[in-house]
């Protein structure tokens, strides 16, 4: 469907016949009014003789004579500082509309005739301006600015500049209006203004507009150029998770391979970025192999953009691999380059890696940005070297960047993640020395470190402190109160807490409610817990995995079987979306109840829904086998926990020793045992107990002795139950 169609479809203003009774309203020419002062072109430069030549002076009302002198006045000198004189809202006031636009559109073509398009476009959105703000119908400026049906080329430039005019102000029907109105009056406005147009569209989100603009100038004109493909490459690959928008991507590249257009730089950086936001990571780094051997020309956005896809993927690696070739290639990394790696090492937690990025980039005379060194604060923090990111924030100093109000918030946080409030509060007020004010970031941090160390009371005067200064606190320091007042025994505090959060608005979420459910089922009084699930419900917090899995827990601390399938069935029902964690306590509710059918088919229907399984659920399973002497069973699901990848622990291990024992099955137990300590797994009292038990039980008296030296010797301490199975006094040391 063309633009024409848009006014059948209520998308642009006027009809084709009203537009064209519209288009002889001001007919006089702008060359013909500029006669009316003859004497001031005695002295008109000759360059615009030939416009003057042979027209002849219409009759014009003795009103417009007050208007015009002005109009021949930047007729002779094209001055924009005599055309600035008044403004097209002041000539209304004095003049009345029609003869005010009357002259403007004298000056405005004058001005376009000569090619000043900067002054034509301050002169439009002056009257654009008026318009609007007076309520006038924007649609009727093109009739009335055109200047002359029988010389429409004359105002090719005018509506060339209204177009940008009103894109730029956001009047995106408007301008579609004068570009369809321009068609059909036979002018083609110029690519760069649909190019504009389309841009503006685009960055507005008006798809079906940008979609119809696109087809229309393909199928009409202006033909689209590179910047046009450019743009409509950039609208497509903006659909970021729709594979659709990356196809019709690829089309647009078909497309201009076919039009004989050569894709820029931008143009290829562009496609590259959309699959990397769209994930065909791969595909993209192909392609810029691709385009790096025909020598097409690439830029670091390119590389940066595959580096960070790989980064998003937590494949560093492959990101670094990419720099590598980034660099063969001729393209200089920049400062983003190393900034996006290094953000992505800090987060997988190599700061040594991080620590060499920032020197390759000091080699390279790189500055670091403040977010390099932020990324890299952070990284330090998180590996508990706190001091060395206080070394690192302290040389920011040294170099041209500025601290800003992140890299403090960072290093606070980390000061408050160790449990050092006063070195977080000292910096908190060097950061506000610097004219930077707090956060509900920074204060939140401060919170936390006082809840980290049991200070509650401390934490909540900061949370006060916010209040008072006006700072909004944010859901995870209401959860941080709400936390710490239950783990400091201050149970019914919490729940007016609880009540005074909800009651000023504050955000709150399910972990909100569930410290207090955790509190409330930890205390036996888990039927209380559950009332709180109504109470959410009745101040929009949607009960979450995380409360249900709260409260199945706490019923099967008590035994209580019956009502803990119940909620998960409620569960079920209501659509909630279960988690490892709740599929664990589950099986763990089931396997020590000894039904270890149930219990293996919660786990298949685990893994039928996709989820993995982690160390603590096949334990779990394979601790319920052994109980049941199901060794087979047991062993299996060991085996496919090392073929998921997942390894097993110490407990993982001492499961299956034990259950081997009581199957009198001491071959695969000691062939257990001999494997965890070839894997690293160091056995603990529990594993060793086991198996000394089990020799001593059968008559193996020395080897249960010697084993127990063995443990000794390890540095594993023998406890009371080690001492009772080879008959030694509690505490005996042989």
């Amino acid at each position: 469907m063309s633009l024409i169609c848009f006014r059948g479809c209520g998308l642009l203003r006027r009809k084709v016949q009203s537009q064209r009774q519209c288009l002889f309203r001001f007919s006089s020419s702008a060359s013909s009014a500029l006669m009316l002062e003859d004497h001031v072109f005695d002295e008109s430069p000759k360059s615009y003789a030939t416009f003057v030549i042979n027209r002849p002076a219409p009759r014009v009302p003795t009103t417009r004579r007050e208007l015009f002198p002005l109009a021949a006045r930047v007729f002779k000198s094209l001055s924009w500082r005599v055309a600035r004189e008044i403004r097209f809202g002041s000539w209304v006031e004095s003049h009345g509309f029609s003869h005010s636009i009357s002259c403007f559109r004298i000056i405005i073509h004058a001005f376009a005739l000569a090619g000043m398009r900067l002054e034509v476009f301050a002169l439009l959105r002056d009257v654009v301006g008026y318009c609007n703000e007076a309520k006038h119908d924007t649609f009727e400026l093109f009739s009335t600015l055109l200047d002359s049906p029988h010389h429409v080329e004359r105002s090719g430039v005018v509506f060339d500049v209204l177009i940008k005019v009103f894109a730029s102000n956001s009047m995106l029907e408007n301008a579609l209006d004068v570009f369809v109105n321009a068609k059909h009056v036979g002018l083609e406005p110029d690519i760069r203004t649909c190019n504009f147009l389309l841009k503006c569209l685009v960055e507005a989100n008006r798809v079906e507009f940008v979609r119809r603009f696109f087809e229309e100038l393909k199928d009409c004109g202006p033909t689209p150029n590179i910047y046009t493909y450019t743009i409509m490459m950039n609208f497509y690959c903006g659909d970021v998770g729709h594979d659709a928008g990356m196809r019709l991507a690829a089309v647009i590249l078909g497309k201009i391979y076919q039009s004989g257009e050569k894709p820029t730089v931008v143009t290829y950086s562009t496609y590259i970025h959309g699959l990397c936001k769209d994930g065909y990571v791969e595909a993209a780094l192909t392609l810029l192999r691709n385009l790096h051997y025909k020598n097409q020309p690439l830029n670091s956005h390119s590389f940066n953009a595959v580096i960070y896809g790989f980064c998003k993927r937590e494949e560093v690696c492959e990101a670094l691999q990419v720099l590598e070739e980034m660099k063969s290639s001729g393209i200089l990394p920049d400062v983003y380059s190393y900034s996006i790696l290094i953000d992505a090492f800090c987060k997988k937690g190599d700061v040594v890696k991080c620590l060499d990025l920032m020197e390759e980039m000091e080699h390279s005379q790189i500055k670091p940005s403040i977010v390099s060194y932020t990324s890299l604060i952070h990284g330090l923090c998180k590996k508990n070297l706190v001091q060395n990111a206080v070394d690192i924030f302290r040389s920011i100093g040294a170099s041209s960047c500025k601290y800003d109000l992140t890299v403090y918030e960072t290093l606070i946080d980390g000061f408050c993640i160790q449990g050092d409030v006063n070195s977080a509060i000292k910096v908190l007020e060097e950061m506000i020395s610097n004219n930077l004010v707090p956060t509900a970031f920074s204060c939140r941090s401060l919170i936390r470190g006082y809840c980290k160390l049991g200070l509650f009371d401390q934490a909540l005067e900061v949370f006060n402190t916010m209040l008072r200064d006006g700072i909004w606190p944010d859901t995870i320091a209401c959860n941080y109160i709400l936390d710490g007042s239950c783990r400091a025994g201050h149970f019914k505090e919490a729940l007016s807490l609880l009540e005074d959060f909800q009651e000023h608005g504050f955000n709150l979420n399910p972990h909100s409610y569930n410290a207090i459910i955790y509190k409330l089922c930890k205390e036996s009084y888990t039927e209380r817990a559950l009332e709180l699930l109504p109470r959410m419900l009745k101040r929009n917090v949607l009960p979450a995995v995380v409360n249900y899995s709260t409260l199945i827990s706490g019923f099967a601390k008590q035994s209580n079987l019956k009502r803990a399938v119940k909620l998960f069935t409620r569960m079920v029902k209501v659509g909630i979306t279960f988690n490892t964690a709740t599929y664990t306590i589950l099986i763990s509710i089931f396997s020590h109840s000894r039904k270890m059918h149930e219990a293996y088919g919660i786990f298949k229907e685990m893994k039928e829904r996709g989820l993995h399984s982690d160390q603590i659920l096949y334990t779990t399973l394979i601790a319920g086998f052994c109980n049941n002497r199901e060794m087979k069973k047991a062993w299996a699901l060991f085996e496919e926990m090392s073929r998921e990848g997942c390894s097993p622990n110490v407990i993982t291990y001492t499961c299956l020793i034990d259950g081997f024992c009581k199957s009198n099955r001491i071959d695969l137990a000691t062939l257990l045992f001999d494997k965890m300590n070839r894997d690293s797994v160091i056995p603990d009292v529990v594993t060793y107990t086991v198996l000394i038990a089990w020799y001593h039980k059968h008559g193996y008296i020395d080897q249960a002795h010697k084993l127990y030296d063995v443990m000794k010797a390890k540095g594993v301490l023998p406890d009371d139950r080690t001492h009772e199975v080879l008959g030694l006094k509690a505490g005996a040391v042989q």
